[in-house]
């Protein structure tokens, strides 16, 4: 009898400790996937200025071309030329990255959290005075997604139309 009380005590004392490690678990994963989507956002508003770092550089002459490669694990990155825009958006984000629907400004970056149940949607925008085009088209939005990849992009001045500096990006090889 003594040998069959020290099997069930095993037993239950393992089912104990397996309880436990579940129950940290579950408390401690969805805060460890809170801080990736910060740490995913974070690294995206560096990006965004480093993009804009180099459209910035372009501005100074006509001809100018500057190629930039841009990483996303995560995300989709939009180029909307008829609003002279680069938006990246995270529609899956665990964290609450800012008080939602206020729309919060990190240099020249506008950040705005649209708040759902379970998972967030982040929008990070840069807006341009110039006349943004893609690849030579001023109508279109075009859509990149997150890749293994980094996408390379050529930024180019191509100079005054209609009183304003055009910046043409191009997606390269």
């Amino acid at each position: 009898m003594r040998k069959g009380q020290i099997w069930i005590e095993t037993v239950i004392y393992t089912l104990i400790g397996l309880s436990l490690i579940g129950l940290v678990l579950a408390i401690i994963t969805p805060r460890i996937n809170e801080f990736k989507d910060r740490s995913v956002i974070d690294q995206t508003i560096s990006s965004l200025n480093a993009f804009d770092a180099k459209v910035n550089e372009v501005l100074s002459a006509p001809g100018n071309v500057r190629i930039i490669e841009y990483r996303m694990k995560r995300g989709s990155l939009y180029f909307d030329s008829m609003n002279d825009s680069i938006i990246f958006e995270l529609a899956d984000s665990r964290v609450l990255f800012s008080e939602p629907g206020v729309e919060l400004s990190i240099g020249r970056i506008n950040v705005i959290t649209f708040e759902g149940k379970k998972v967030h949607r982040v929008v990070l925008s840069l807006h341009y005075s110039q006349n943004l085009t893609f690849e030579g088209q001023d109508q279109d939005i075009k859509k990149f997604s997150a890749a293994s990849v980094p996408y390379k992009f050529f930024i180019e001045n191509l100079g005054f139309a209609n009183n304003n500096i055009v910046i043409d990006i191009r997606e390269g090889a």
